[in-house]
C-alpha cells in the first residue's frame, strides 16, 4: 500500500509538472517562431537572443546558428550538412529533455494494478487464515481482510489510470513538438 501511495503521489507531481512544461513551451515556441519569421535576417535575430534560452526551439536555432558562423568558410553543401547534423542533434536533446520520466508514468501505469491485485490476494489469504485460527466463518471475521484486499486494489487502480492517461496525452504532446521541430529545422535548412 506504502508503494502504491508513493507511485501515486509522484505520478501526480509528474503530471502537473509535464502539463506546465507543455504549456509554457507550447507558449514560448509560438512566440520564438513569431519573432523568428518576422526577423529581417537570421543573424541579426540570434544576436537579438540570450546565451540558453528556455525553449527547446530557439536552443535548436541557438546551436544551428552557431554552426552556420563556425562554418561560414566551408563550402555550402559541408555547411548545410553540418548545420542538419546539429540540428538532429539538438532537436534530438531538447525532446529527450521533454520525455524525462516518462517511463516511471509507464511503469506506474503498467504494474500499479499488479501490485494492487497482490495487495488483494494477501488480504484473502489473511481472511482464509483468520477464518481457519477462529474457526467461525462470520462476516466479521472475513470482512477486514476482505476490506483490505479491496482497498489494495482501488489503490492500484487509482494510481494505475491517471498515469496511464497522463502517458498518452504527454507522449502524443511529445510527438507533436517533435514534429513541430523537425518542421522548423527542415524550413530553417531551406533559408540557408
Amino acid at each position: 500500500i506504502i508503494i502504491l501511495i508513493a507511485a501515486s503521489i509522484y505520478s501526480w507531481a509528474l503530471i502537473f509538472e509535464k502539463y506546465k512544461l507543455f504549456k509554457r513551451i507550447d507558449k514560448s515556441t509560438s512566440i520564438f517562431e513569431d519573432k523568428f519569421w518576422k526577423s529581417k535576417s537570421a543573424i541579426s535575430f540570434y544576436n537579438t537572443l540570450i546565451n540558453k534560452e528556455k525553449d527547446p526551439l530557439a536552443n535548436i536555432f541557438q546551436s544551428a546558428m552557431s554552426e552556420v558562423i563556425k562554418t561560414k568558410s566551408k563550402s555550402s553543401s559541408e555547411q548545410i550538412s553540418r548545420v542538419s547534423r546539429v540540428l538532429e542533434i539538438s532537436g534530438d536533446r531538447e525532446i529527450k529533455s521533454i520525455e524525462k520520466h516518462f517511463t516511471f508514468l509507464a511503469t506506474v501505469g503498467s504494474t500499479a494494478p499488479f501490485i494492487g491485485l497482490f495487495g488483494t490476494v494477501w488480504g484473502i489469504m489473511n481472511s482464509f487464515q483468520s477464518i481457519a485460527i477462529s474457526r467461525n466463518t462470520s462476516l466479521a471475521i472475513v470482512a477486514p481482510g476482505i476490506a483490505e484486499a479491496l482497498f489494495a486494489t482501488a489503490l492500484g487502480l487509482l494510481a494505475a489510470i491517471p498515469a496511464v492517461v497522463a502517458y498518452n496525452k504527454f507522449n502524443s504532446d511529445s510527438k507533436r513538438y517533435g514534429a513541430r521541430i523537425e518542421n522548423f529545422s527542415k524550413r530553417f535548412l531551406s533559408i540557408i
